[in-house]
């Protein structure tokens, strides 16, 4: 008479539990990294409409303008980010910054994103560059 298999041996069990240990520690920090990643790059959605903001207020007064509020635009926090900040401004480029503090991210530290926004002498466009300071991992692919 043969014996039936009855299931998994102890060994096959182990090996199971051991694999999916390894995979879950390579997978956890890498989505915390991920949704931390999201988080700030609500910070860069928020920059986006002071682009706007300030380009038009640029081809109006042939300046920049010398405050958030003179732009037009929306100065409140958000869940992830500090309010945009205007760092500096002159006739040919301005400067905004937005913080991502690790308080609200959840992130190892701050993450700040610097966007200048410098115009052409020749063709009058103005050309955005997204840099960032702090915790640059975190940062979004274009402010790197």
């Amino acid at each position: 008479m043969k014996k039936n298999m009855q299931g998994f041996t102890l060994i096959e069990l182990m090996i199971v539990i051991a694999i999916l240990g390894i995979l879950l520690a390579i997978a956890i920090p890498a989505y915390q990294d991920y949704s931390i990643r999201a988080k700030v790059s609500e910070c860069a959605n928020l920059l986006a409409p002071s682009k706007t903001a300030f380009a038009e207020y640029r081809s109006a007064k042939t300046a920049f303008p010398t405050s958030m509020a003179a732009a037009g635009v929306d100065t409140q926090a958000s869940t992830y980010c500090d309010a945009p900040t205007l760092a500096s401004s002159s006739a040919t480029s301005a400067v905004l910054n937005i913080v991502a503090p690790a308080t609200k991210t959840g992130g190892s530290g701050d993450v700040t994103l610097v966007l200048t926004g410098n115009r052409n002498a020749t063709s009058g466009d103005i050309q955005w560059v997204c840099t960032s300071t702090g915790t640059t991992k975190y940062a979004p692919g274009s402010c790197r």
